[in-house]
């Protein structure tokens, strides 16, 4: 395995009936989810090695997430399962006014510890990818995310970070999401933000503030996703916005997750990752675009990432 993915595998429970919120929708659609294990299942797909470190219910929708990781090639032996937590589910519906209904069944996912990773070798990792979504909210996953950031930084590994920020998880927690987001950005080699993000984690008003506050806190490349307009890219002191792919948009679910995706996998096939000048890192980014706008052709990410493959990058 050269690159490990740690946080939440979970299942998205959407709801199909349009407009009914989740007390009176009747229809529900199962999905695998979960900021992590969507970036290595996209990994996967386009042919990288990759494992995911996460916990699930010892039961059948835990089952599935395990099935759906090993249909994609993940490799599972760190997703452990836990006999005394459900697994995981977040239930959401669009209401008829644009705002979403949600409703976060937290079980196993949060209870995944250093004792569950405690065995994970280094040696073999060239890559860490944090995926935080609800790896900053209180449980022993926090501390299980800390300690592998603390051992990716001795063993000297190549450390990736996306906070999947999501409002509905953190609003009334949003100091201390913004805290822990800037502990990893200080520590890691690469992250990707949105420009909502950027401009949270910051408390900038502007992108290009927010970038300019992101370089004095960190050495990092970055990039910052903006839609439509493409995505900025950070290269110590030199700042490029790499176009978007047009794309008539089915389901942007998971496309964040496919652009990491495909920026881990590029990565991968590098002897001297942090040694890339700027000009590869805009191909990366590039071929990340396309791999986030190939995946808005399909609903659903799961079932995007099954027509991921690294030809889309030629």
């Amino acid at each position: 395995m050269s690159i490990l993915c740690i946080g939440e595998a979970l299942i998205d429970m959407i709801c199909t009936d349009k407009g009914r919120g989740l007390s009176d929708g009747e229809h529900f659609l199962r999905k695998a989810g979960g900021a992590p294990t969507n970036v290595a299942a996209a990994v996967a797909a386009l042919g990288g090695h990759v494992a995911l470190a996460a916990r699930v219910g010892a039961d059948p929708f835990g089952k599935h997430l395990m099935d759906v990781m090993r249909s994609f090639g993940v490799d599972t032996r760190w997703m452990t399962e836990d006999t005394e937590r459900f697994t995981t589910f977040a239930f959401v519906s669009l209401m008829e006014n644009g705002e979403r209904d949600f409703h976060f069944n937290r079980g196993a996912d949060g209870a995944l510890s250093v004792g569950d990773i405690a065995a994970i070798p280094m040696e073999p990792l060239r890559i860490l990818h944090f995926g935080s979504a609800t790896a900053f909210l209180p449980g022993s996953l926090q501390s299980a995310y800390r300690h592998m950031l603390e051992q990716a930084i001795q063993n000297g590994k190549f450390i990736s970070f996306d906070p999947n920020y999501r409002h509905l998880l953190y609003h009334d927690r949003i100091p201390s999401f913004i805290s822990q987001s800037l502990d990893f950005i200080r520590s890691c080699d690469f992250f990707k933000l949105s420009d909502e993000e950027a401009m949270l984690i910051t408390g900038s008003a502007t992108i290009h503030d927010a970038a300019t506050a992101l370089r004095e806190i960190s050495s990092a490349v970055f990039a910052i996703t903006l839609g439509s307009e493409g995505t900025l890219l950070a290269y110590g002191h030199e700042t490029v916005v790499v176009p978007s792919i047009p794309v008539e948009a089915v389901d942007t679910t998971g496309a964040g997750d496919a652009f990491v995706g495909a920026v881990l996998y590029q990565l991968q096939a590098e002897t001297r990752i942090r040694e890339l000048p700027m000009e590869r890192w805009v191909a990366i980014v590039r071929n990340a675009n396309k791999a986030g706008a190939r995946t808005c052709a399909f609903m659903g990410a799961m079932e995007a990432f099954r027509h991921l493959d690294k030809h889309i990058f030629t």
